[in-house]
């Protein structure tokens, strides 16, 4: 996210009392540049914020070849130092899911613990035991970034190509959605691995242009109504807010290749949201 899409995914967040001070914008500003330069990164994006007791974690993602999945997410606390986040495994979001609860506490080293049941042995000779599983809030800071771009990461149709090699890029000739086109769910799409377009038809396959419609549509997604999307600024704003996952804002300038999504909130998802319906 460059500064120009930067600035203005944080001014579309201060409305809900969350944004970043002057001195976190320069610290940012002049930080991702040597972030980018360090770790020869293709890109550099500020990714958002998550919210803890005792402190916030700024987040960072740096790009490589692959758009969708050379990512490596960073933490910093000061907006000026960062530190590279383990990689999210399967395991690792099973063993944060079952252990860590309530809120971030602020500070990486923390230990979750969960007690857990665990039979050992064989037949008659099984016995039960108590076992005390800990996760380090490092690992649930990876697990939650990773599972908030999976679930909810936005971009508009089109903005990215990909190779017959599979490699996903920026399409440099995206000129943005029109205005009608971005009133419509189905023009947005998940940017992350696509389940339901899988599941599709030859017949259904046929009416899509492998190059950019390689992604499933947020309009598939259940259930129905897990995302707000409104015009701001006198119509000149497409804004997408997600319910599952608050305080994640997406956005895209129709006529324009401008987009960008940003996270500020308490990582906590809503579970509550099929009752809110």
């Amino acid at each position: 996210m460059d500064s120009s899409t930067l600035y203005y995914s944080l001014d579309l967040v201060s409305g809900s009392g969350l944004t970043l001070s002057s001195e976190q914008k320069a610290a940012l500003q002049t930080s991702l540049v040597i972030l980018k330069r360090n770790n020869k990164f293709n890109r550099v994006l500020f990714w958002g914020k998550i919210l803890g007791i005792k402190g916030d974690y700024f987040i960072a993602q740096g790009v490589s070849e692959d758009e969708m999945t050379d990512k490596k997410s960073l933490y910093s606390f000061n907006c000026v130092d960062w530190h590279l986040l383990p990689p999210a495994t399967e395991a690792m979001i099973a063993e944060v899911s079952a252990t860590a609860k309530g809120r971030f506490v602020g500070d990486p080293s923390h230990e979750y613990e969960h007690t857990e049941i665990r039979r050992q042995g064989e037949g008659d000779e099984a016995v039960e035991e108590e076992v005390v599983v800990k996760v380090k809030e490092e690992k649930r800071l990876a697990s939650t970034v990773h599972t908030i771009d999976k679930e909810v990461s936005v971009v508009p149709r089109g903005a990215f190509i990909k190779s017959p090699h599979g490699l996903v890029q920026t399409n440099r000739s995206f000129e943005g959605l029109s205005s009608l086109e971005a009133g419509k769910l189905s023009y947005f799409l998940h940017f992350t691995e696509p389940q339901k377009l899988k599941k599709k038809s030859i017949l259904e396959l046929a009416d899509l242009n492998p190059s950019i419609d390689f992604l499933d549509p947020l309009s598939e997604d259940i259930p129905k109504g897990s995302w707000s999307l409104q015009f701001e600024r006198g119509s000149t704003v497409c804004v997408i807010r997600s319910m599952l996952w608050l305080g994640l804002t997406s956005f895209h300038v129709p006529m324009t290749p401008q987009h960008g999504y940003i996270y500020m909130g308490d990582g906590l998802k809503n579970l509550d949201l099929p009752f809110m319906l």
